[in-house]
């Protein structure tokens, strides 16, 4: 798996950072690599906001001091959202209704492997490593 590129989904950016043990090792390892682009895109800051904002989620700091130090302590690259993923989630069949996961989606399509527990996302045919 050299020269990887994955997308976390959100509860594994929460993982790897609160609780790694959660994250399968061999799955660590291979994030761990320095051959392959790890990132967390910004759908998943603006969820990890939206949940600590109605109390659904307690970090360790308000999300917007605590996530970005956060995320480049582990080397997890900060994806944004662009026009194309925004505009690609219209021609998503309904597997899925939650619209962070479809816009994650979305952006695995532009050539990532989405890092994920949700089984169900594998109905988008978009390649999946299974973190747990």
């Amino acid at each position: 798996m050299s020269g990887g590129r994955y997308l976390l989904d959100t509860h594994v950016v929460l993982w790897l950072l609160l609780e790694p043990e959660r994250v399968r090792p061999s799955v660590r390892d291979i994030l761990k690599s320095s051959n392959h682009v790890v990132a967390a895109s910004a759908v998943s800051g603006w969820e990890i906001a939206i949940k600590q904002s109605i109390g659904k989620l307690t970090l360790p700091d308000r999300a917007e001091d605590w996530l970005a130090p956060a995320l480049e302590r582990a080397g997890i690259d900060r994806l944004a959202i662009g026009w194309d993923d925004v505009l690609r989630v219209r021609a998503l069949p309904w597997h899925h209704r939650d619209p962070f996961d479809r816009l994650l989606v979305a952006q695995a399509q532009g050539g990532w492997t989405l890092v994920t527990r949700d089984e169900a996302l594998a109905a988008y045919g978009v390649p999946l490593l299974r973190a747990s």
